[in-house]
């Protein structure tokens, strides 16, 4: 990765790049070869998934800062094939979970069994004890049901009868649901929301990324074939990596300014909060090692404010949706001026 102190120049266009100098975090050969198995997930994932580039980056950048991702939008735009394509590519124990109106927390974590032979109750382990969750259509199960994720995403760890179990690191849920409005749909409670690192919309493909992809599934399914070019410790390491990348005061004074922006637009009933503050900060360090670079950018803050901001802050008109948070986020990042 590049040093710090190259943090004037401008970042290379030939990908991901590490320097030997005593600027780099860890060994960076060691860093490189991490940093070529992400971007080979990336390349793997923009074949199965067209015309999506930025939506692929913001998801592996998520799982990067260690975060859980919330996929909007209408049935059939990729969102559950990106899920299982991630999954598919980097060596990780998944489990899936089509949430449903009948789906119980018990079917999530796990419950107790009597067994009769011993007289004893043994804890069966529910499809939450997983490097991956897939939770599909989440916004249909029960709000009680949602809220059995809380603990999980917040802390990697669950609680039943009164016996706490750890999960597995690295811990992350990957969720897709329906635009609110639509039929059999329970919004997430803004408690749930901020359990979710980055919120995102799929949208339609363009014409020609569409007709791509129907040439391409026109015999097969391209995700089918996928198969594992990265292990989970090598996730582990990047992620380790992430935490080890650079701030300069200013830098962190800028995502400051811009946080504080949201507590203090009358549009906003409530800005965000300082967890959302160390957020925006873990994905902008993120995404500069998915650039190649061990600083954070004020580059980096802005292309992530949006999906990790909009969902933590309220609009004062109660009709506002996600998008008319997204626009008031983005206009903040337009209006605060960059010290550095």
């Amino acid at each position: 990765m590049e040093s710090a102190s190259q943090n004037e120049s401008q970042p290379s266009s030939n990908g991901p790049q590490v320097s030997s100098d005593h600027g780099s975090k860890g060994d960076p050969e060691t860093a490189q070869l991490l940093l070529n198995q992400i971007e080979l997930v990336r390349e793997k994932l923009q074949s199965v998934i067209r015309g999506k580039a930025d939506v692929i980056d913001s998801v592996l950048t998520c799982i990067l800062a260690e975060g859980s991702v919330l996929l909007e939008d209408v049935p059939g735009v990729g969102k559950t094939t990106l899920a299982k394509s991630i999954a598919s590519l980097i060596d990780l124990e998944f489990q899936r979970i089509q949430c449903t109106p009948d789906l119980l927390p018990s079917d999530i974590l796990g419950s107790a069994i009597f067994q009769p032979t011993s007289g004893e109750f043994h804890f069966r382990r529910g499809p939450i004890f997983c490097n991956l969750l897939i939770a599909d259509e989440i916004n249909r199960a029960s709000p009680r049901t949602q809220s059995a994720l809380l603990e999980a995403m917040a802390e990697s760890q669950v609680t039943i009868d009164s016996s706490q179990y750890q999960l597995e690191r690295p811990f992350i849920v990957i969720a897709t649901q329906n635009p609110s409005g639509f039929e059999g749909t329970y919004p997430l409670p803004e408690s749930q929301l901020d359990r979710f690192l980055f919120r995102l919309s799929m949208d339609y493909p363009d014409v020609e990324s569409e007709v791509e992809l129907l040439l391409d599934q026109a015999a097969k399914d391209p995700s089918s074939e996928l198969t594992p070019v990265m292990h989970r410790d090598e996730l582990a390491a990047l992620q380790r990596l992430v935490r080890e990348v650079s701030v300069d005061p200013k830098v962190a004074r800028y995502l400051v300014d811009v946080v504080s922006a949201t507590r203090q637009d009358n549009r906003l009933r409530v800005g965000c909060s300082p967890r959302g503050s160390k957020m925006l900060l873990r994905a902008a360090q993120a995404r500069a090692v998915l650039g190649g670079r061990d600083y954070v950018l004020p580059d980096d803050i802005q292309e992530v404010a949006v999906a990790v901001l909009a969902h933590r802050v309220s609009m004062r008109s109660v009709s506002a949706s996600w998008n008319d948070a997204a626009a008031v986020i983005d206009e903040i990042l337009r209006q605060t001026e960059v010290l550095v």
